[in-house]
């Protein structure tokens, strides 16, 4: 009874964020509109620069005239996960504003649920153009369903890793705005230098190297690479430091999350009240 007890508080609790942070996404149509754009427009210059370059029988690794443009809708979707990164922060600050922020995080109240209800929220208010953008990129280059279900994984994993992430920045959003900021600012170096809109063979030999060292970049080839080789245990076989990477970010961002938030809150509070 006590553990039915234990599982029904938690889903509550994560039904009550996800309710929340979904009515206030829809409710500023403006913005929402804009962030479904903004991705868009990211892919537009690469699309006609790649497109210009495989006209000229250029191939660049695993790119080619046949799948960039499958490339490019997967970094538009993947662009769209990103953005639970700031959603993070700004939902913190939007609670510090309105002065109900002590109630939320002094209350017995699993920092597990906060990151899962944002992520389920997150998940709903972006369903509708992620899902035509998979679609659209499903009738350009069909692929089985079993690799439909494991791209599907794959994104959800993806998604994981930037809820850690965007754990990180909200503690320090309302604890510490100066280092929120800058870790903002490298994160955002970080995912650009991901390889995320070009390939990996476009750039110079120096960024290469520093690409190589780049968890993300390791995870967003191994989701590119599944959809093109159309088998997801054949390409888990080739590629297996990737899908390792991809693994252990999904489960450790959002456990050193959980943990870096309750550190952080701890020693300094809500800074700003």
């Amino acid at each position: 009874m006590d553990y039915y007890r234990f599982i029904k508080r938690n889903l509550s609790q994560i039904a009550a964020i996800t309710e929340k942070n979904t009515k206030l996404e829809l409710r500023y149509k403006f913005g929402l509109v804009i962030s479904f754009i903004s991705p868009i427009i990211s892919i537009i210059f690469p699309l006609i620069v790649m497109g210009r370059l495989f006209q000229l029988n250029q191939q660049f690794g695993p790119w080619t005239n046949e799948n960039y443009v499958i490339f490019l809708f997967i970094a538009y979707q993947i662009i769209l996960l990103k953005n639970i990164v700031i959603k993070f922060p700004a939902g913190l600050r939007q609670e510090k504003f309105w002065q109900t922020l002590p109630a939320l995080i002094i209350a017995p109240f699993n920092r597990f649920n906060l990151l899962l209800g944002i992520f389920v929220s997150h998940l709903i208010v972006i369903s509708i153009p992620f899902t035509i953008f998979f679609i659209i990129c499903y009738i350009i280059y069909p692929i089985s369903i079993f690799t439909i279900l494991s791209i599907i994984f794959i994104f959800f994993l993806i998604e994981f890793t930037f809820s850690g992430i965007g754990l990180i920045l909200g503690i320090f959003a309302i604890s510490k705005e100066s280092i929120w900021r800058f870790l903002l600012f490298c994160i955002n170096w970080i995912f650009w230098l991901s390889c995320i809109t070009y390939p990996f063979e476009i750039f110079p030999n120096l960024l290469q190297a520093l690409i190589n060292l780049n968890p993300l970049f390791h995870i967003f080839d191994f989701l590119r690479k599944t959809w093109i080789e159309d088998n997801f245990l054949l390409t888990i076989t080739l590629h297996p430091v990737s899908f390792i990477i991809l693994l252990l970010t999904s489960i450790m961002l959002p456990v050193i999350g959980v943990y870096i938030f309750n550190i952080i809150y701890k020693k300094y509070g809500i800074v700003g009240y």
